[in-house]
């Protein structure tokens, strides 16, 4: 009779799954913490439902090894270069911190030196799935920190590879460990010369044959065989599987395939890491937590103190700001995924084994689980640490300092324009100005940027715009506009604050990427905000009217009406009991709508109460702006004239026919 053990461990394991992940994300809690308590639920320590853990652990491992091939996919050269102070001097501090720190605490408990190493490589490595999860839904991933914290995850992803290569070298504790350790570095390094030297000069070949196919489905299984097979013939070299399985990606990054392979794979990787972490959790013993509470909690006080500082200081060796230093460090300050992959290799390797491997599983998920809500309360801390002046002396920035020196002199200007960010759109300002002759000064907190610029003549500056100083010496009192136009949310609202407070005079102009923080940043005192959404829109909608062969005049009148309305909404001080209904949520159930009445419209030198828009439409006028004022619930007298906007309240067809009927004719 066939046996259906491994059908029903899988049921039990997505089922429990299932249910336990939708709890953790009810609470904005990590998917992977939740995976990992719904093995602990289900595994010999819980309610042991699994009957063969060992069928369980076997997928498990291909799930590893998918991981590893795609982020040997994600290796790309051109990227690295870009990041290549943040990988070379950032991340090898944070990683050489924490094992030095390790090394130093494990010394006193009579283990080896061996053990210690081993304990900073599983310490040492942050999660890149939530981090990067959590950066992304708080829209950090292009900020300073956000950056940083990117650049030193990628180092830590890769250097997965060396310490799973030098773990079960460091489980030797054998006389001649150093002629092993050699022996076995150099056996490796030319079994994987000669897998990548063939897969380099084949692979490509075969995905050239395979693509001409234009089979889907052979060249899935082609991407899935590369995959095993190089990892396969790794093993037989005396490595592992996914030491294999990344070489596998990294032959196959560099062609034109690689990002089809990475979407073909990424279903399979996703549902087989679900596999890796109920595992971990089937392994892991929660009556650990009551028999040794207070090793627990230190070993969680620790490793979270350790890691931040160590992030902390690696951040701040790049010269980022102490603001966005903090931010790294609570961002890296949990114990990664592959530390789990680690400690599962060193427990085979004799490295961690009863108490100490089940307190580390403790302590690993709940770093996880409360880094979302560490890093949700970093920005917040990081104003509150860096109001302390006596900040400037714990964490001293060169901001100030080399802001002072690229001239040598004081900055003589005034009226002029202040540009935060020299990236895109801070070039593109920089050239309209100097091509009109305006005077202007930009500020960036690339080193590199700044001396390239330098040398051509540009003005720009190496300087933190939320330091006072720093816009103190770019004459901030004599300037007549500042613009922020960089990606970090945080040091936009935060230069915006600090500008205004310097000069209440000055005119900003804010570039943000999403209406919602429209209000916020008004409120700090930017003059007129640029959302990327609403231009976007207008992009959009001019690009199809292009397509459908429209006239350009009326395409670009169209934009320009659609800017007219839009931002005379978004401007400050403009429409506030309109604001204040929407921050009150009492306008959910409806839709508001402006309507700017041109010179050939019906509507013109008619009152609202000859219009009866209400009466004939059901929508109601809430709001009418004349000449820049606004006046809120209008009088029905009031006779409208071309170039008012008339803001309307209602269900989607009751202002389109109240629109219909202020404009109709206009249209004809």
């Amino acid at each position: 009779m066939t046996d259906y053990g491994v059908l029903g461990n899988l049921l039990v394991i997505f089922s429990v799954s299932i249910a336990v992940v939708f709890v953790f994300h009810q609470f904005r809690l990590p998917s992977i913490a939740g995976f990992l308590v719904a093995g602990a639920l289900i595994g010999p320590h819980g309610l042991n439902l699994i009957s063969d853990v060992g069928t369980v652990q076997v997928l498990a491992e291909i799930g590893v090894v998918l991981l590893l091939f795609t982020i040997g996919i994600e290796f790309s050269l051109v990227q690295l270069a870009s990041l290549k102070r943040l990988l070379l001097v950032a991340a090898p501090i944070q990683v050489g911190g924490v094992l030095v720190v390790a090394c130093l605490a494990i010394l006193p408990t009579g283990l080896g030196w061996q053990e210690g190493v081993f304990w900073g490589f599983m310490i040492s490595l942050s999660s890149t799935a939530i981090v990067l999860k959590t950066l992304a839904n708080r829209g950090d991933s292009d900020s300073i920190h956000g950056r940083a914290t990117i650049g030193i995850l990628i180092f830590q992803d890769l250097a997965v590879v060396p310490m799973m290569l030098l773990t079960p070298i460091l489980a030797s504790h054998a006389e001649g460990a150093g002629l092993t350790i050699l022996t076995t570095l150099g056996k490796s390094a030319v079994v994987v010369g000669l897998v990548v030297a063939a897969a380099w000069y084949a692979v490509p070949k075969l995905l050239e044959h395979i693509v001409r196919s234009r089979s889907r489905e052979l060249f899935l299984l082609t991407v899935i065989v590369l995959c095993l097979g190089i990892a396969w013939l790794t093993s037989l070299g005396g490595l592992s599987l996914a030491l294999g399985a990344f070489i596998a990606g990294l032959v196959i990054s560099e062609s034109e395939y690689s990002h089809q392979a990475m979407a073909e794979v990424l279903p399979f990787r996703d549902s087989f890491n679900s596999l890796f972490f109920v595992s971990i959790g089937i392994l892991m013993n929660w009556r650990v937590l009551i028999e040794h509470p207070l090793v627990v909690a230190g070993l969680l006080a620790a490793i979270l103190v350790v890691k931040f500082m160590t992030g902390a200081l690696a951040a701040l060796a790049v010269q980022a700001p102490p603001r966005s230093a903090l931010m790294v460090g609570v961002a890296l300050a949990q114990v990664g995924e592959f530390s789990f992959l680690l400690a599962q290799q060193g427990q085979e390797s004799g490295l961690l084994r009863g108490d100490p491997y089940q307190v580390f599983l403790a302590v690993s998920v709940l770093s996880m689980i409360i880094t979302p809500f560490l890093m949700e309360w970093s920005p917040s801390m990081a104003r509150r640490v860096e109001a302390m002046q006596r900040l400037r002396h714990w964490f001293p920035t060169r901001t100030t300092a080399h802001a002072l020196q690229t001239e040598g002199k004081h900055i003589r200007i005034k009226d002029h324009v202040i540009i935060v960010g020299y990236g895109l759109n801070g070039r593109n300002l920089a050239r309209v100005l100097s091509e009109t002759e305006i005077p202007h000064v930009a500020l960036d907190l690339d080193g590199d940027t700044v001396r390239r610029e330098a040398q051509h003549g540009v003005p720009v500056y190496y300087g933190d715009a939320t330091n006072a100083n720093v816009l103190r010496h770019m004459k901030i009192e004599d300037a007549k506009v500042l613009v922020v136009a960089i990606s970090d949310p945080f040091v936009t609202r935060r230069t915006v604050q600090v500008a205004k407070g310097l000069n209440p005079k000055l005119h900003v102009v804010v570039r943000t990427r999403y209406l919602r923080e429209l209000e916020e940043l008004h409120q700090l005192g930017a003059d007129d905000v640029v959302p990327e959404e609403f231009e976007t829109s207008i992009e959009i909608f001019a690009l199809v009217l292009r397509t459908y062969d429209m006239p350009q005049e009326f395409v670009t009148r169209k934009a320009e009406q659609i800017r007219r309305e839009g931002y005379a909404l978004l401007r400050r001080s403009e429409l506030p009991e309109l604001a204040h209904h929407l921050r009150g949520g009492t306008l959910t159930d409806a839709e508001v709508e402006t309507c700017r009445i041109e010179q050939e419209a019906p509507s013109v030198g008619k009152t609202l109460d000859e219009l009866a828009i209400r009466p004939r439409t059901g929508a109601s006028v809430i709001a009418w702006t004349r000449a820049g004022v606004t006046q809120s619930n209008p009088s029905m007298k009031t006779k409208l004239k071309a170039g008012d906007i008339v803001v309307l309240l209602g269900s989607r067809e009751q202002i389109r026919r109240a629109m219909s009927l202020l404009v109709e004719l206009s249209q004809e």
